[in-house]
């Protein structure tokens, strides 16, 4: 929550750091920095340096890190949460795709040898090449554009984090966390690996330099396992993106259309399920879309039959 004054309030469940807590740290100079080194945020790659000391403590502060945690880090730029993971954490990793900051990052961090600081494009790496387990936790204030790509990335690894944790756009971590009726493609494609939840709500002008939106963390805790079987995440997301594809049809008419069937054929599957073919996609829990899965499974399996 954000307080009339600006000042950015704890949602609640969220706890509020102790005044000696080892995670407060003096603010990073990220403007001087930049400066010093004739270097200036770019646009281009979403950069938006969180700075306020007290939100970097509540994020690390809401992952809930366990002292053994290994922690992928996406996009630390100067590395003000890399520092404070590096309070709390293990092992952190931080991957940056911008080469200009490595020197920089590589000198803020240089105090703590837990840190390994890679350059490259996390939607190039294999988790399970950085990592050696899974059960681990990503931490990141990531560039709101590349949300929806990092998000899969990371949930689809061979091996998987045990939770994630990530300042994103406002209006998309609200998003992620939708219930039926407001559901998006992006919610169910979160939501079928774990339970998001909202757990801070931060302004713009705690960046630098201000985004034009505020943000939030987004925090998912990760199931054993997928909510759909594994074998049939392929005909689940098949099935959520048709749905998805023209908002305002109903589901009959977005499925015969996105799957290219007959309108008939994507009614009696929808009936199958004990769903209204009249609904729109934005109405179904994960648990209905589950049922239709499983109606297309087995009408799969009869027609091979």
């Amino acid at each position: 929550m954000v307080s009339k004054r600006g000042d950015v309030l704890p949602d609640p469940g969220t706890s509020q750091p102790s005044g000696d807590s080892p995670l407060n740290l003096p603010p990073l100079p990220v403007a001087a920095l930049l400066r010093s080194h004739g270097l200036a945020p770019r646009k281009s790659l979403g950069q938006n340096f969180l700075t306020d000391p007290a939100i970097l403590r509540r994020i690390v502060e809401s992952a809930e890190l366990p002292p053994q945690a290994e922690v992928l880090e996406v996009g630390p730029g100067l590395g003000s949460l890399t520092r404070v993971l590096a309070q709390v954490a293990r092992r952190v990793v931080a991957v940056e795709l911008d080469s200009t900051l490595i020197p920089l990052l590589d000198e803020v961090v240089s105090p703590y040898g837990n840190v390994e600081v890679l350059h490259g494009d996390i939607l190039q790496f294999d988790p399970a090449r950085l990592m050696s387990s899974a059960g681990y936790f990503v931490v990141a204030n990531i560039p709101y554009y590349i949300t929806s790509a990092v998000m899969r990335h990371l949930l689809e690894a061979s091996i998987r984090p045990q939770r994630v944790v990530l300042t994103i756009q406002r209006e998309v971590a609200e998003r992620i966390c939708a219930v039926p009726g407001e559901m998006s493609l992006l919610a169910l494609s979160v939501q079928v690996y774990g339970a998001p939840r909202v757990t801070l709500r931060i302004p713009a002008g705690a960046f630098y330099p201000p985004p034009k939106v505020d943000s939030a963390v987004v925090r998912v805790d990760l199931s054993p396992q997928p909510r759909i079987p594994a074998e049939q995440l392929e005909i689940f997301f098949r099935l959520i993106r048709a749905g998805f594809s023209q908002k305002r049809k109903t589901l009959r008419n977005a499925l015969s259309s996105g799957l290219g069937w007959k309108g008939e054929r994507a009614e009696s599957l929808l009936r199958q399920a004990g769903i209204d073919p009249n609904r729109r996609a934005e109405s179904l829990a994960l648990e209905e879309w589950a049922l239709l899965v499983d109606a297309y499974v087995k009408a799969e399996e009869k027609q091979a039959g």
